[in-house]
């Protein structure tokens, strides 16, 4: 069974590897929806895998690292793409997700990366 959990972060960014003239070169911000994804059996006696405040629990630290914050300025996100932010985030909530299978990022409804470790 897998689960899935979404959050919506605030953030800015700008991309310094683009050549100068691409658009994001420039600094703007997106609405980012992050979604974890986790999998598992599910425990006879709850019915669940995993209790969804869990996710959120374990999800926080990272959120609160991340929201309302300019990610070049996050140690391990100076170039903070979609794809390299998905892998960050990876990095820090594996070791207390052991469960974790997918880390999406969505940069606009219609622009999103996974990364499943």
């Amino acid at each position: 069974m897998e689960l899935r959990k979404t959050f919506q972060i605030e953030a800015a960014h700008r991309l310094p590897a683009v050549p100068p003239e691409h658009k994001c070169a420039r600094l703007h911000g997106h609405s980012f929806r992050i979604e974890i994804a986790v999998e598992g059996p599910v425990d006879p006696t709850f019915g669940w895998v995993m209790d969804f405040a869990d996710i959120k629990s374990a999800f926080r630290p990272t959120f609160e690292a991340l929201d309302h914050r300019y990610l070049n300025d996050i140690s391990g996100l100076e170039n903070p793409t979609s794809e390299n932010l998905a892998c960050w985030i990876w990095d820090r909530l594996k070791p207390t997700l052991p469960s974790l299978t997918e880390v999406s990022v969505a940069e606009t409804c219609t622009s999103q990366c996974c990364y499943r470790g």
